[in-house]
């Protein structure tokens, strides 16, 4: 016989269960209903105050070794129970709180993703702020000794990071007439100045269009710099222009700065190796990215010492058009020599400071810019 319910309610439940309150090991035998206002499982106990649990919030324990038995919990409350055993009941039940099987709600979620958000903003703050302040700090006490085992140290990593193969590094191209020319072009370019440390400048049999600054007085430039120079004036205000960041210590600060930001990731991500450090400060300072104040700073450097060496600005202007025409402002080698500006208007610059009347003589002999020309065979 079937029996139709009339009305505008649920029918009544009434059925009972076992209570544990988790304040005593005691399992008291309770009466269940619901409360239809404010929409609870009401938990009866003779001679004690009813239990209200939101049904919302009601959830089944899992992985019961019972399956007959129905285990429920309360969200908020991490240790009380209610044990019911009657199919009836537990039909009821799963029909009227939809949330049963969604598991107990971790405890104390807002804080924990408060906490989160927290160490997050900590580290970032670490990263982009303590640590580009204390590099640039550091980096204008650094003794000149420790700058130049820095540069030379990175140096080899950056050979070993470009080679083909793991056992054999870049090769330097240092032929004895290339490197002498090398060495002239550099005298002229920094005639005058009290460098804190002497320049050493290296040249890697590597077809990348590039050239960078290392810490300590490190400057390499590419064979594929050199042979896309259509003459060694070219060359001479790349060469003035890295020169600049090395005696503004643009290089050591990047560095720091790298090796500072990657330590703190590497100690959270277990890299304690330091191999990400050492990968990304290699690429950190072959893609130099510097602040538009210390490329604007490297720019004028350059005009200025091409100018005192009686060389035009002129030819680095025309570099750069050919960088731009090339490469394009957006490329790696286009955003390591003009980020800020872009290198359309830093030739405008460099053309700029020209002056009317010169004196201008090329920075090396034919004979000697052949020699620069062969240094890599």
């Amino acid at each position: 016989m079937t029996t139709i319910r009339v009305g505008t309610g649920p029918e009544p439940f009434a059925f009972a269960g076992r209570w544990l309150d988790g304040h005593s090991a005691a399992v008291t035998e309770t009466s269940l209903g619901f409360d239809e206002q404010r929409q609870t499982l009401v938990i009866s106990v003779a001679g004690r105050p009813p239990v209200h649990w939101a049904i919302d919030d009601i959830r089944t324990l899992r992985d019961q070794a019972q399956r007959d038995v129905m285990i429920l919990s309360v969200n908020g409350d991490p240790v009380a129970r209610l044990i019911v055993e009657d199919p009836a009941a537990q039909d009821i039940l799963r029909s009227r709180c939809d949330r049963l099987n969604r598991g107990p709600a971790p405890g104390g979620l807002r804080r924990l993703w408060f906490w989160a958000g927290a160490a997050l903003a900590s580290v970032a703050a670490i990263i982009l702020v303590l640590v580009p302040v204390m590099a640039n700090q550091l980096a204008a006490f650094l003794p000149p000794e420790g700058e130049a085992a820095l540069g030379k140290a990175t140096l080899g990593q950056i050979r070993q990071a470009l080679a083909d193969t793991e056992s054999a590094p870049v090769a330097f191209c240092d032929s004895a007439a290339g490197s002498k020319a090398l060495f002239t072009m550099a005298v002229r370019l920094t005639d005058g100045l009290d460098l804190p440390y002497d320049l050493s400048i290296h040249v890697l049999n590597h077809d990348m269009v590039n050239a960078f600054a290392l810490p300590g007085g490190h400057v390499v430039l590419f064979r594929g710099l050199i042979d896309n120079a259509d003459g060694p004036d070219e060359v001479a205000g790349v060469l003035a222009h890295e020169i600049g960041h090395v005696v503004s210590r643009d290089p050591t600060a990047a560095a720091l700065r790298t090796a500072g930001s990657f330590g703190v990731l590497s100690l959270l991500l277990g890299d304690f190796a330091g191999g990400l450090v050492v990968l990304f400060l290699a690429n950190q300072l072959i893609q130099a990215d510097y602040s538009r104040a210390a490329e604007a700073a490297a720019d004028q450097f350059a005009i200025d010492r091409l100018l005192a060496a009686n060389v035009s600005p002129e030819a680095l202007a025309r570099f750069m058009d050919k960088l731009k025409a090339e490469f394009g402002d957006d490329s790696a080698i286009g955003r390591h020599f003009a980020s800020h500006p872009q290198l359309g208007d830093r030739a405008e610059t460099a053309r700029g400071a020209i002056p009317v009347l010169n004196d201008f003589r090329p920075i090396l002999t034919p004979a000697q810019w052949r020699t620069v020309r062969r240094m890599c065979g």
